[in-house]
């Protein structure tokens, strides 16, 4: 009788085949031996990838007194945390200051992150003002991530020069409403599909710790995949003391890492992006780029510290990636 393969080779020549590997598979690997997993995750990364690094960095270009209940967040205006500045949206001088200090120290693409439901349409047209000027003047990539908007609204974004659109699902359809109820799942998927039309890439993951099962994680992770999305965010909850989430366990570092080697096989092209909670692990993420992991949000997050820009090139040049 032939020895039959792993379900973790199996799985790697379905994908170095041009196949897409199904849910089932994908819920058969949250068994496998993590070290093998890891490792045929790096391989295929390696395979599809190649040794390219996307990292950047992001700004919180409005904060607080955000009117939507997401149980994990700290500028929730809906929960009483340690997180109370608030302001409205930076002004172009502002932005082009920290985008050519982000250039400055080697990262290649700048994210704008604002709270609230949506920008207006006003706020709207002084952001791509400042857009203009960042694309004028700075040469980085642009992203932006400006709540539920329209087509409409994203041609102009797209006009100005921004080149992407991040929107996170967060979790699961199926667990969603347990982690925010002013919003919906399908408003989400809207969003990125509306930035898709208007010409515009499209970013979006979800945090891991929130109470979801490894099935979310995949069933989030499918939806991504069928979206086209390439660039994909993994977070690691840090509970914050004054959410709903505040008590919620850490994940560890192994469960971390076999999430991220999951995503891998599921979306082998993609830009699996290390993003918050870094700091809570061991490593500080290192093993999580030899897992799978390709891209990292680098500096400091929303509301929590970061790593800085500095001590992740110095890690990605050790573990012989190419940051471009």
């Amino acid at each position: 009788m032939a020895h039959r393969i792993s379900i973790i080779e199996e799985c790697k020549q379905e994908i170095y085949a041009g196949l897409e590997i199904t849910r089932e598979e994908a819920l058969a690997l949250v068994d496998a031996p993590l070290a093998e997993l890891s490792a045929a995750a790096n391989e295929i990364r390696a395979h599809m990838c190649g040794n390219r690094f996307d990292l950047c960095t992001i700004v919180n270009g409005k904060c607080g007194k955000c009117s939507e209940d997401c149980k994990y967040c700290a500028q929730s205006a809906h929960y009483h945390t340690d997180c109370q500045e608030t302001y409205p949206l930076l002004t172009t001088e502002a932005l082009l200051a920290d985008a050519r200090h982000n250039k400055e120290q080697g990262v290649l693409r700048y994210s704008i992150v604002t709270s609230g439901k949506r920008l207006s349409d006003k706020e709207i047209d002084a952001v791509c003002e400042s857009i203009r000027e960042i694309r004028r003047q700075v040469d980085i990539a642009v992203c932006v991530s400006f709540g539920l908007l329209e087509e409409r609204q994203f041609r102009k974004l797209k006009e100005a020069g921004a080149s992407r659109v991040h929107c996170n699902l967060e979790v699961s359809r199926k667990y969603f409403p347990k982690v925010c109820t002013t919003h919906t799942y399908d408003e989400k998927i809207a969003v990125l599909k509306a930035a898709k039309s208007a010409g515009l890439s499209i970013c979006s993951g979800g945090i891991m710790g929130l109470g979801e099962t490894m099935e979310d994680r995949i069933d989030m992770a499918l939806d991504i995949r069928a979206l086209g999305v390439k660039s994909v965010p993994v977070n690691l909850l840090n509970p914050i003391k004054g959410t709903p989430y505040e008590k919620n366990e850490i994940l560890t570092d192994e469960v971390f890492w076999r999430i991220l080697a999951i995503y891998r096989f599921l979306i082998p092209d993609a830009d699996i992006r290390l993003a918050g909670g870094r700091g809570l692990m061991a490593d500080k993420g290192e093993r999580c780029f030899q897992s799978g992991a390709n891209a990292a949000i680098s500096g400091d997050m929303l509301t929590t510290a970061g790593i800085t820009v500095a001590t992740d090139l110095a890690l990605l040049k050790k573990l012989g990636y190419d940051v471009k």
